[in-house]
């Protein structure tokens, strides 16, 4: 028992890349069967086949881990667990191996017949080639949660001892067995998208035959590709088809059954329910790992409600929902939570410009529904606001007969939590409406809409056309299909990077009104009313549809930089938090020394910051901290007035719309030892995950 008392004492090893190989990992010497050493380590079991990934993408010598053997006992057990009883046992073996088809090689009975054969599948058994490099993964009964690694034979060596693949094989140059026996994922995918999206097969290896001539020659396994292979994938890719069955709640059990590997959740019909599917591909948790982690994140959760029968949530890249269980997905994604108000904008932007044929009439209400929001969350108003406006705008009928049936009875929700909830940017409301619209086009494109109504159709699609477009949007050389291309491929930077690139001296601001010169034509200009406001309004086609155009998004940031509009809702809330800090400290001496200094460090670069912008000293400038109506309690030691941007059930500390008109914030610091009531929440990000296993997959539904 002493060889399993020290393999259960070793560190449990965790790479944060996405994937990782022998090399990253310190490996252990234990003693084994028969008083031999045993090369080992522990790591977490969820990331194995990102160890396999990372073992067989080696630079000096690429192959392809397949698994040799496989045994899997069930988890429940009546008899007392050994400490030393195995769960599960996998052995990897190098595709190359362990069989050898050379000349004079040597291959196992019960495989011997296989050479036999005149076509096989590319890499088995033509190119066994006797690699004696493999390894086992043993998942123990005492610890289900990792992956004891045993790697004694790490070399890709044949029984003799030597080269038997890859660069230091001299009889393997000139050969396929120079490189992996496989493509690559990577290129498996591309080939797929390609396919998905209408590229015809002779495109894709022209294309392809190009580049590897311009290189120079093959230096992979990817360099092979072959046009029997891409027909092939023609061929399977074709035979997919969504209607498995008439019933479509049948045909989505297929489905599901069919793609067990990207289905994380699934909730079948009820009698009072419709069913809960969620879907991530591998590429998709790649993506989130990356991009994810301490960035940003968002769910969308209304899309395709008018036209589906079973809407999307999109949970990929805004919490714009009040009704949303915030507290769940604090616990579940440790983060802070942000909302979003860009689906408000967005409806009441779209119903003014349908409902209200006033032009004049039109403007004073947006102002007075942006002047509502503001005032709302800073604290000075609720539902009362939107009474007001109902009585004084009485004569529209239209507009007010939907804002009565469809707003109204949400407004009280709305209004508690853009009062405890920190806001999310214009940047990020902006970079949310292009992804929605380009999900639209992409989606919502079918000239038979009938065919909407079917669950089967939906999973389809996404899982196929729509991911492939989403993949090839990173793909460096989609240039060379621009003949193929469509409304579909179009992608580009979102309205508020857009506004970045106009310059300062095209926007003239005269009163309520702001021109902004159209970039495209220099003697023309757009009008944008209500220049800095919450709902703004624009002449432009892009804003004439209810979007946020990069007019409005301009305009707005050259107001508050020239001191004509109030600092934006999420900028305020952020520096709110920061004085809540000052103002009600955490119970722990350590915590509340760390989380001070922390606000007095960022409120000292604000300050820096704004006094650089403006040519003015720090010293000079005047920052009133927002004060809380009544002093702070404190019960046993902890401050019962906490400000409701940092914890759900406190009381929010009302601001003073003056305070901190000009201050703009880069970035946010979190204290360590902070708990997420302490937490504050920046202006740039909507969800920030905490560090968590990259091979760990993170829920995500389309």
């Amino acid at each position: 028992m002493a060889r399993w008392d020290e393999i259960l004492t070793l560190p449990v090893q965790n790479p944060t890349t996405l994937e990782f190989s022998a090399a990253d990992i310190t490996w252990s010497m234990v003693v084994g069967w028969k008083d031999s050493m045993d090369r080992l380590a522990l790591i977490p079991f969820s990331r194995v086949d990102d160890f396999v990934r990372g073992e067989s993408n080696n630079k000096e010598c690429q192959t392809r881990f397949h698994k040799e053997a496989h045994r899997r006992r069930q988890p429940t057990m009546n008899c007392k667990p050994k400490v030393d009883g195995i769960l599960e046992y996998i052995l990897y073996w190098c595709s190359f191996g362990p069989d050898d088809y050379r000349s004079g090689g040597a291959v196992r009975p019960s495989r011997a017949s296989c050479g036999k054969k005149k076509k096989t599948p590319a890499g088995r058994p033509n190119t066994k080639r006797g690699c004696v490099c493999h390894f086992i993964v043993k998942r123990l009964i005492a610890e289900p949660s990792l992956a004891l690694v045993i790697y004694n034979h790490n070399k890709h060596v044949d029984k003799k001892g030597s080269p038997c693949h890859g660069p230091m094989d001299k009889m393997a140059i000139g050969t396929k067995a120079m490189f992996a026996p496989y493509i690559s994922d990577e290129l498996r995918v591309e080939v797929m998208s390609l396919l998905y999206v209408g590229i015809p097969v002779e495109t894709i290896m022209q294309r392809h035959t190009e580049m590897v001539e311009r290189q120079g020659g093959p230096s992979n396994r990817d360099d092979l590709l072959t046009h029997r292979y891409v027909r092939r994938l023609e061929r399977k890719m074709r035979r997919f088809g969504y209607e498995l069955d008439e019933d479509d709640a049948v045909s989505i059990n297929m489905l599901v059954e069919n793609h067990q590997d990207y289905i994380f959740f699934f909730e079948d019909f009820t009698d009072k329910d419709s069913f809960v599917l969620g879907i991530q591909t591998d590429w998709q948790l790649q993506q989130m790992i990356q991009y994810g982690n301490h960035s940003l994140l968002a769910s969308d959760s209304k899309f395709g409600t008018n036209k589906l029968k079973y809407p999307v949530h999109i949970g990929w890249l805004h919490y714009d929902d009040p009704l949303t269980d915030v507290r769940t997905i604090r616990e579940v994604f440790h983060c802070p939570v942000l909302i979003t108000i860009w689906r408000i904008r967005h409806a009441w932007h779209k119903n003014l410009l349908d409902k209200c044929s006033d032009f004049e009439k039109r403007s004073m209400m947006a102002k007075r529904l942006g002047n509502v929001i503001s005032s709302i969350c800073r604290g000075n108003g609720g539902v009362e606001l939107f009474e007001a406006f109902l009585e004084d705008f009485v004569d529209c009928f239209s507009f007010l007969d939907y804002f009565k049936a469809l707003w109204f009875p949400r407004l009280g929700a709305w209004t508690t939590v853009l009062k405890s909830t920190p806001l999310a940017t214009a940047e990020v409301a902006s970079a949310i409406e292009s992804y929605h619209h380009l999900l639209k086009v992409r989606l919502l494109n079918e000239a038979d809409e009938s065919i909407y109504q079917r669950a089967d159709w939906l999973v389809h699609k996404l899982g196929t056309k729509v991911h492939s477009y989403y993949w090839l949007d990173g793909f460096s050389g989609k240039d060379t299909f621009s003949r193929y291309w469509r409304s579909e491929w179009k992608n580009g930077p979102n309205q508020w990077q857009q506004g970045l690139q106009i310059p300062d001296s095209d926007i003239v601001i005269e009163d309520n009104c702001a021109k902004v010169v159209c970039q495209k034509d220099k003697e023309r200009s757009h009008a944008i009313v209500n220049p800095g406001s919450e709902l703004s309004l624009c002449d432009c086609s892009w804003s004439m549809k209810g979007n946020l155009c990069k007019h409005v998004m301009k305009s707005t940031k050259v107001c508050r930089h020239r001191g004509l509009a109030p600092p934006s809702l999420a900028l305020l809330r952020y520096y709110q938090t920061l004085a809540n800090v000052v103002h009600c400290l955490p119970s722990d001496s350590v915590v509340c020394d760390h989380a001070v200094a922390v606000a007095v460090s960022v409120r000292t670069q604000l300050e820096t910051l704004l006094s650089a912008s403006n040519g003015c000293s720090p010293n000079t400038l005047d920052f009133k901290d927002p004060q809380p109506t009544s002093e702070p309690r404190i019960e046993n030691g902890t401050c019962a007035s906490r400000s409701l941007a940092c914890s759900d059930g406190g009381n929010e500390v009302p601001t003073n719309e003056d305070s901190g008109q000009d201050m703009y914030v880069c970035k946010k610091r979190k204290s360590g030892g902070a708990s997420d009531e302490d937490e504050a929440a920046t202006s740039t990000q909507i969800m920030q995950p905490s560090h968590r296993s990259p091979g760990k997959r993170m829920q995500r539904s389309f």
